[in-house]
């Protein structure tokens, strides 16, 4: 594993939680104005229980879990690898 795909990932564990509220996922719902709810009036404001939305609202209220932030950041260590074994 390169210096450059774990920076990425580590990056990306640290980014999630700031991601999730920036985008308008937030620990008091879907925040006004946002990406979040301009995508919520697409559907109308009726989201399906276990669509990436709904995930990601619970995400935002609940908290995001080191172990979930973990598996984000891992996950994109192998593509990261790839590119920056290009670089």
């Amino acid at each position: 594993m390169s210096l450059c795909s774990l920076a990425v990932g580590l990056g990306l564990v640290a980014a999630t939680p700031t991601a999730l509220a920036a985008a308008g996922f937030t620990s008091g719902g879907v925040a006004a104005g946002s990406m979040a709810a301009s995508w919520m009036s697409a559907y109308g404001g009726a989201v399906a229980s276990g669509s990436i939305f709904a995930t990601l609202q619970s995400a935002g209220a609940a908290g995001v879990s080191w172990a979930t932030s973990f598996l984000t950041g891992s996950s994109a260590m192998a593509p990261c690898a790839a590119v920056c074994s290009l670089v």
